[in-house]
């Protein structure tokens, strides 16, 4: 089936049918992610983020203070 095929039939679906659809797609990605190839650079920075979290030396901020400072930004 062609993708534009794929996207005619989810049109037809009722709201609550996305979802689940939607639903079922990131559960299946859940399941595979393991298998995806991570770039050798994010392996190396999720290690740095991880320790410097372990170690306490990661400077954590609340998600409101990160949203003001975004949406001042932007």
């Amino acid at each position: 089936m062609e993708p534009n095929d794929i996207l005619a039939e989810i049109h037809k679906l009722e709201l609550s049918e996305k979802f689940l659809l939607v639903e079922d797609i990131w559960d299946l990605i859940a399941k595979t992610n393991s298998k995806l190839p991570m770039p050798e650079w994010q392996k190396i920075e999720l290690e740095k983020r991880g320790n410097e979290f372990q170690d306490g030396s990661l400077e954590l901020k609340d998600w409101k203070t990160v949203h003001q400072k975004i949406r001042s930004e932007f």
